[in-house]
Parts: C-alpha cells; sequence; structure tokens
C-alpha cells in the first residue's frame, strides 16, 4: 500500500490559505465552562470558563513571547494533565511556535531522548505528581533534563505537588527557572499568528519499544480537520457537551482532546489512577 508521499510526492493541501489553530479553539469567549480540571488528591475540582482560558492563554502567550520565542521554534511541556498544559500549547501555537509535550511518569532518559532531537528553547514542568495514592516529586528530575538538553534557556516551573511557596524555593537549583505564576501582565488580547496550512503544530513521538523515539510532526491545518472530523461527524459533539479522555500529556490522545473546544464543549482532564481509591 502506498503512502501518501508515495502516491502523491510534493502535495501541497490548501496552498495559500492561512490560518492559526489556537484562535480556532479559542473562538468562543464567553462564559461557558471550557475545562473542567479533577486531580486524585483532595484538592478542589477546577472550572475554567471560554473567557478566562482566552485571558490565561493572553498571558502565557505574552511570556512566550517576552522569553524571546520566535515562529517555528520549540516550547516543551513536562507536564501533569492540568489546564496549565492545555494554556501553555495553546499559547505556543498562537504565536506560530512548535509544541511537545511528555508526561511526568516519563523518566530523565526517556524525556532527554525526546526533547534533545527537538532542542526547545522553553520548558513547562510540574514540580510533581499524584498517583495511586503516591506523592511524586519530579523537580530533580526537571533540573537533570534542562542541565542534558542545552537548548534549553527557560524552565517555568507549574506547581502541583507542594505549595507555590514550597516549590519556588526547591526549584532555585535548576538554572533559569522561574515560576508559571510570577509573569504579570496587563495583556488581555492574543494576536494570533497567521500562518500557512501545513505549519507545524505538533512534535509527537513514537513510543520508543523498539529503538529510539522518532519524531513525528504535525500540521495545523491537518490535525485542525482530522479532529474536527472525528469530534463532529464521528462522534457528535456539540456545545453542550463534556468530553473525556483518559490520557497523559505523553500521549497523542492528550492532543485529540484539546481540540474538544474547537467545538465549544466542555473537555474533561483527570490525572492520576483512574482506579484511586478503588475500581468503583
Amino acid at each position: 500500500m502506498l503512502t501518501d508521499a508515495e502516491a502523491m510526492p510534493g502535495a501541497q493541501w490548501f496552498n495559500g490559505a492561512r490560518l492559526n489553530f489556537a484562535e480556532n479553539l479559542l473562538r468562543y469567549r464567553d462564559d461557558k465552562v471550557a475545562i473542567i480540571f479533577h486531580g486524585e488528591h483532595d484538592a478542589p475540582t477546577r472550572a475554567i470558563t471560554y473567557r478566562e482560558l482566552y485571558q490565561e492563554v493572553a498571558r502565557c502567550a505574552e511570556l512566550l513571547k517576552s522569553l524571546g520565542v520566535m515562529q517555528g521554534e520549540r516550547v516543551a511541556g513536562y507536564l501533569a494533565n492540568t489546564p496549565e498544559a492545555v494554556v501553555a500549547s495553546l499559547a505556543t501555537a498562537s504565536i506560530g511556535a512548535i509544541w511537545s509535550s511528555c508526561s511526568p511518569d516519563f523518566g530523565i532518559a526517556e524525556v532527554t531522548q525526546r526533547f534533545a532531537q527537538t532542542q526547545p528553547k522553553v520548558l513547562f514542568a510540574v514540580d510533581g505528581y499524584h498517583y495511586n495514592g503516591k506523592k511524586i516529586d519530579t523537580l530533580s528530575a526537571v533540573k537533570s533534563v534542562a542541565e542534558k538538553i542545552p537548548s534549553i534557556k527557560r524552565v517555568i516551573i507549574v506547581p502541583f505537588l507542594n505549595s507555590t511557596a514550597n516549590a519556588k524555593t526547591r526549584a532555585r537549583t535548576i538554572q533559569g527557572a522561574m515560576m508559571y505564576d510570577d509573569f504579570a501582565t496587563a495583556e488581555t488580547e492574543v494576536d494570533f499568528v497567521q500562518l500557512p496550512f501545513n505549519h507545524p503544530l505538533y512534535i509527537l513521538y513514537s513510543s520508543g519499544t523498539t529503538g529510539k523515539p522518532k519524531c513525528i510532526v504535525h500540521s495545523a491545518g491537518g490535525t485542525l480537520l482530522q479532529h474536527l472530523k472525528e469530534h463532529q461527524l464521528h462522534t457528535d459533539i456539540k456545545r453542550d457537551d463534556s468530553l473525556f479522555y483518559f490520557t497523559t500529556c505523553g500521549w497523542m490522545m492528550w492532543n485529540w482532546l484539546v481540540s474538544g473546544l474547537a467545538s465549544g464543549c466542555t473537555i474533561a482532564l483527570y490525572d492520576g489512577s483512574p482506579f484511586y481509591p478503588s475500581k468503583n
């Protein structure tokens, strides 16, 4: 069976079209709930409206621009499945940079194998996570990853396991580290960069079970069309629906779940073991 490249070498889809992936996911800016987040620990459930999500993406996009992130450069996430991961990925896409993420349960070698190939300029990283009733600290792993990948100039710590003050104190040993909430801006609008249909959006990876993980680049236009097709035509998602898929930021189904925002529904994020505290 021929691949697309073999059957249609040099094919260009929607040549001349311009779009921004993040703009399509943030076209609703009202008070409907965009994201519901719950973790297995005892922290209260968080709900974020489309209006609040848009404003947070505007703030994060301004942060990335202030750090010198340019169109086509890479931004990485070593994050739990929290709203901050969604915000960081959309902010990255809004300025024309390329997002790539791993789950914090990936070890140092696994993360380094992936991000060393994509050479991110900025790394968003969680300080730890909960799984099956256990607290798992990741700051030492974040420090090692940042030291092993010279392209990383800034590490933005997202407190999740510890208090912000505790995470900030411990993050001082990580070169170039700053806290996610330390950047204050009055920015309330997102300047969505209009890009070609095939502009790179995500870099995902093969599993690495048969060798070094291989980078797989997904385009903005192709991803948007494919996910909208699956959400609206295959599963009939409407604005009053909720969408949930159990995943981490290290699997392509996380990217699929985030695209539910383009349909205006509520996406549900969960981080932790699906069987905690019991299978019921």
